[in-house]
């Protein structure tokens, strides 16, 4: 019962040049309950309406003067309509096989044939709206399931993006008491694009992204990650090894923040004249995300003291980035970064 008072609501559109055919359809129409019936027998005006307010079906006259019923058939199909699948009941005397070729070719979905039986007319009105019915409800099925996938999936990143931070801060943690490098980074290099306005390097992504560079230091003994002297040529090996290793932890899924994520933990110690690690890679082969957070990521590392090492004023850190540029940082990554130490905006970020 729900389901007919849903039907019966539909909306209806008759498009005939012929008030007493129009009479007739609206009779028919009203005996069968519909409440939401529009009509029209100027079939420009019709046009325009149903472009503005798409209905559930349009029951069509061919043989009109202004426009035929043809031309207004083509002219509906070819709209940009939200829903193309309108259902378009062709009413005409017209019982010629090619007629309803050539009417079937531009889309119409049913015939119907003057002046025709009133219960023909409703049976043919209501199975043509009940498909129309069943069609709006699966469109609506699948739209509350893309908004349930979007939400499980939008809760899925967002878990396994905690998981990611606090690995990342256990391995930080143990090279920086505090464990807040890994989010200065991240608001650092968030800032940096954020002035690029790069498509391959986006604020947002950054501020995720970033913070995960230095997750493949849980991969790094105590022994030399700890060490407070030089290390060895054999222990800067290993290492150096902690950008493969992070990037084989944050590789590999389906979820596009990790695969940038993945691509930040390898390349971030490459240098723009390629003499970085680990593959030696320079300028712009060297991923855009992985130059930004190799500028902030340094920047941060020189103006925080860790257990090896005093940190630097500020401006002596800019500094030693800017004389750099052009060798191990990427120029334009520099230029943002000076702009940014300026405004005093990295100081906040820091």
């Amino acid at each position: 019962m729900r389901n007919a008072v849903k039907i019966e609501s539909m909306r209806i559109v008759v498009i005939d040049d012929e008030p007493s055919n129009v009479a007739l359809l609206e009779r028919i129409l009203e005996w069968s309950n519909y409440r939401n019936v529009e009509s029209f027998t100027d079939p420009e005006l019709a046009l325009a309406h149903v472009r503005q307010r798409p209905p559930d079906l349009v029951l069509l006259d061919l043989q009109m003067p202004k426009m035929s019923g043809f031309t207004l058939l083509e002219q509906l199909r070819s709209a940009d309509f939200e829903d193309n699948l309108i259902p378009i009941l062709v009413f005409t005397a017209d019982i010629n096989p090619e007629t309803r070729i050539q009417a079937l070719s531009l889309g119409a979905t049913d015939f119907l044939t003057k002046p025709g039986e009133a219960a023909e007319i409703m049976l043919r009105v209501r199975n043509v709206l009940e498909i129309r019915y069943l069609h709006h409800e699966l469109r609506r099925h699948n739209l509350e399931l893309e908004v349930l996938v979007k939400e499980r999936t939008s809760q899925l990143v967002t878990s396994r993006l905690d998981a990611l931070e606090r690995l990342a801060l256990a391995a930080e943690y143990r090279d920086d008491d505090t464990g807040e490098h890994t989010r200065r980074v991240g608001r650092v290099s968030s800032e940096i694009a954020r002035l690029l306005k790069s498509p391959e390097a986006t604020p947002e992504v950054l501020a995720l992204a970033a913070p995960l560079h230095d997750i493949g230091k849980v991969g790094i003994p105590d022994a030399i990650l700890l060490k407070p002297g030089k290390l060895t040529t054999e222990e800067f090996e290993v290492m150096k090894s902690h950008t493969t290793i992070g990037a084989r932890i944050l590789g590999g899924s389906d979820v596009d923040i990790f695969a940038v994520a993945a691509s930040i933990a390898l390349n971030h110690h490459e240098k723009w004249n390629g003499s970085g690690y680990p593959n030696g890679i320079k300028g712009e082969d060297i991923p855009l995300t992985a130059r930004i957070v190799c500028v902030a990521d340094v920047y941060d590392a020189l103006t925080h003291g860790r257990c090896y090492k005093e940190a630097w004023p500020l401006e002596k850190a800019a500094m030693f980035i800017r004389e750099r540029s052009g060798h191990e940082f990427d120029p334009e990554v520099v230029h943002v970064f000076n702009l940014l130490t300026r405004t005093a905006t990295l100081s906040r970020a820091a």
